[in-house]
């Protein structure tokens, strides 16, 4: 995996791509292993990043290389339809993905989606429209949120 670091305006993000997309956005430092070499890939990523938190971009055009489970794949299908600027609930994700009562293991699959931003998890919230968690931290949650909301047309 090649991986650079992107600065964001809440911190440093890790953005990590193998032979067939973007496989990692987060936080931290890169995994073990990973090679810090900047690509065409990661630079086109760091672009379209800027322009998201710019205000410019509401849609990523990036090739993604997502690995996890049929569920999982799922909800993260599920979060790329929910438009900028716009929230769900766990429940509308769960019943998004065929099974409503599935609430809990939306979270977790959610909480486990390795682009945060691209794979907008940020934009699901509790029932009751509370932040409930986020691997980036709740504070970084409605900062995302009100990014969104603050350039909706």
């Amino acid at each position: 995996m090649d991986t650079q670091y992107f600065s964001c305006p809440e911190g440093r993000l890790v953005i990590g791509a193998d032979e067939t997309g973007i496989c990692l956005l987060r936080f931290g430092t890169a995994p073990d292993g990973a090679q810090m070499r900047t690509t065409p890939l990661l630079r086109r990523a760091a672009a379209q990043l800027d322009e998201y938190f710019s205000g410019r971009r509401k849609q990523f055009e990036l090739p993604l290389s997502l690995h996890g489970t049929a569920f999982q794949l799922a909800c993260w299908n599920a979060l790329c339809d929910i438009p900028y600027g716009e929230t769900r609930s766990y429940a509308q994700q769960a019943a998004a993905v065929g099974n409503p009562r599935a609430c809990r293991a939306v979270g977790m699959a959610n909480h486990v989606n390795p682009v945060m931003i691209l794979v907008p998890c940020h934009r699901v919230i509790g029932a009751n429209g509370q932040l409930t968690g986020y691997a980036g931290g709740l504070a970084f949650k409605r900062f995302l949120l009100d990014l969104e909301a603050s350039h909706r047309e």
